[in-house]
């Protein structure tokens, strides 16, 4: 039978890619349900290919994305939006029984405890498709947990990888959307130059995996072909490795626990590891990231070792302070000073759902106040 597949954020990148790989395979999957913010135009073209029996834009609001995630019929829901705005939708499948391809970095940061407490109650499976996560998920499987040392999520380092400090702070926005190796939406491709998104994995790895986070390392990797690395306690070490492609990780968490039968995008070794074809070599190349330079990775360690909802807050915080560089407000290297600003003025507390939703809500304040007061200093 056919994978009934629902996906929230079907018009941003991962969403896109998602509907490429069904596109493919049509004999495997059917899309059911289909939930979109503003691109109305481009929802509708996707409506009228793929034939989906339940549809939602922004203009629906919560009960829209509700209806894709659990009254679709879908064996598979792709949480594929950013922020917390699908949150409700996704625990409403989960409670559902329904699996989850996770690909929402703030879903897992600010409430993955949760999630996963109620996936273990309704019997859903959690997937990850962040392709650092991915990678890990694959290197365990049959691998027993208590003999897991440490993991390490490797960072293409994103544009700055080689810029001084200053020259990282006074970032024009058209840098910072310059990636050398992937191709993100705008919110991702600006927490690369950040480090941020790196940051938010090692949380997520903390979430997904139930380790502390000074057994989670990080480690630029320039190519982005070796996504991530178990190391067991017997000194040995798996990692996996594939071309920087999204629809990978995506193909193999909607297929799961099956794979696709995709043919190799190079039968050339050499060039399948991100070399140049009819290469004698190639290397794989790793560096300890500078969190002098990138203090979005200090404050990510921070807030995992905080606990509570600080990882919620830090998400919020990010999230408003990336749009507000985006729109000119702040500078770059302003970001992590309203993330940090954030953290020292908002309470942190146990975890609930409530207080998920109120530590995001007061995060966002906080950072929007801070983003009025550097915009109403510069005029």
């Amino acid at each position: 039978m056919k994978r009934r597949v629902a996906i929230l954020g079907s018009t941003g990148s991962i969403g896109r890619q998602a509907l490429d790989v069904i596109a493919r395979h049509p004999g495997r999957f059917e899309v059911v349900g289909l939930a979109a913010g503003r691109n109305v135009e481009l929802l509708a073209e996707q409506t009228a290919r793929f034939g989906p029996r339940v549809v939602s834009d922004a203009s629906d609001g919560a009960r829209g994305l509700h209806a894709v995630a659990r009254e679709s019929g879908a064996d598979i829901v792709l949480a594929a939006t950013d922020g917390a705005v699908a949150f409700d939708a996704v625990f409403a499948a989960v409670d559902g029984g329904i699996d989850v391809a996770v690909a929402n970095k703030e879903l897992i940061v600010a409430a993955g405890e949760l999630l996963v407490a109620h996936a273990q109650r309704s019997g859903a499976q959690l997937l990850p498709v962040d392709s650092e996560h991915s990678a890990i998920f694959q290197c365990l499987q049959g691998a027993p947990r208590e003999r897991v040392a440490a993991i390490v999520v490797t960072a293409s380092g994103g544009p700055f990888r080689d810029r001084t400090a200053d020259e990282i702070a006074s970032a024009t926005l058209a840098e910072a959307l310059a990636h050398p190796t992937w191709q993100m939406g705008v919110k991702n491709t600006i927490d690369s130059a950040t480090l941020m998104n790196k940051g938010l994995e090692v949380i997520e790895a903390a979430k997904w995996f139930g380790l502390p986070g000074e057994r989670i390392h990080v480690l630029v990797h320039r190519t982005s072909v070796a996504h991530g690395f178990v190391v067991f306690t017997d000194g040995n070490v798996v990692g996996q490795l594939a071309a920087p492609d999204m629809r990978l990780p995506i193909g193999y968490a909607l297929a799961y626990p099956d794979r696709l039968d995709d043919r190799p995008r190079s039968d050339d070794p050499i060039e399948a590891l991100g070399g140049e074809r009819g290469a004698p070599t190639t290397t794989l190349g790793f560096e300890r990231p500078d969190q002098g330079r990138f203090p979005c990775l200090r404050l990510a360690y921070e807030a995992l070792a905080a606990g509570g909802t600080a990882p919620a807050i830090l998400s919020a915080a990010n999230e408003v302070a990336v749009a507000a560089f985006v729109t000119g407000n702040i500078r770059f290297g302003e970001i992590p000073v309203c993330i940090e600003t954030v953290l020292d003025r908002v309470d942190t507390r146990n975890v609930s759902l409530e207080a998920v939703r109120e530590a995001d809500r007061s995060a966002r304040d906080a950072a929007r106040a801070f983003v009025v007061e550097r915009t109403t200093a510069r005029h």
